[in-house]
């Protein structure tokens, strides 16, 4: 199953496990440097007391940093959890995604489009997800707002399932561009998370729910 995935929120995912291994190593290093000088200290000329009780200040802070790291990622993870939770009840209804990916599944991948001015021509262009034109159609300029493709690709046969792009052209009657905003719409079946990102699967493919916009009863006119 394609997933469209949150980049934004895997790399703060990474962000935060980087120190919290760096901690660690510091910690662990610091442990040997300083038993390896208690070890080697001159008995005629020992370690200063003021510099080994700063020494064991700084290890207390290391610790104590490693310990706030490990207590933020429970936090995460119950956050988490309650998010998946909560997300739980999106299954079974419609919803919106500010993305012109949508998924070719068992039913057909659904956009709906805004165009910013009044309209005279409308060209629809289909991707696959290596960037390749699959199909270009033109798009009924008077009852614009909503397209479905049934996967027929431009020879006439039935392209396969997974997850596909939208792109559509708009120009009004003196032949100028008009700006479109792009959403995908599907039925939500089910709902996973890596730990960080919730992911809601529609129509065959995986998208993030923090690219949601709006959400309604399957079967609502979700359009406009």
């Amino acid at each position: 199953m394609t997933t469209i995935s949150d980049t934004s929120s895997t790399t703060a995912k990474n962000a935060a496990a980087a120190p919290s291994s760096g901690l660690l190593a510091d910690y662990n290093l610091f442990l040997k440097l300083l038993t390896t000088q208690m070890t080697h200290q001159d008995p005629l000329d020992p370690m200063d007391t003021s510099e080994y009780t700063q020494q064991l200040v700084q290890y207390s802070q290391v610790e104590q940093s490693i310990q706030q790291t490990g207590k933020l990622g429970d936090i995460l993870g119950q956050l988490a959890s309650q998010q998946m939770s909560a997300a739980s009840n999106y299954i079974g209804r419609e919803a919106r995604f500010d993305s012109p990916v949508a998924g070719l599944g068992d039913a057909p991948a659904h956009w709906t489009y805004y165009v910013d001015g009044t309209p005279a021509a409308i060209t629809a262009t289909i991707k696959d997800s290596a960037g390749k034109v699959i199909n270009t159609v033109t798009l009924d300029a008077k009852t614009q707002g909503s397209y479905q493709w049934d996967g027929t690709k431009a020879d006439g046969t039935k392209a396969d399932k997974g997850a596909y792009t939208l792109s559509v052209e708009a120009k009004d009657s003196a032949g100028n561009k008009l700006d479109t905003t792009i959403n995908s719409v599907a039925v939500v079946n089910d709902v996973v998370t890596d730990g960080t990102n919730i992911m809601l699967g529609v129509n065959g493919i995986r998208m993030s729910a923090s690219g949601l916009v709006a959400i309604a009863a399957a079967g609502t006119n979700i359009d406009s």
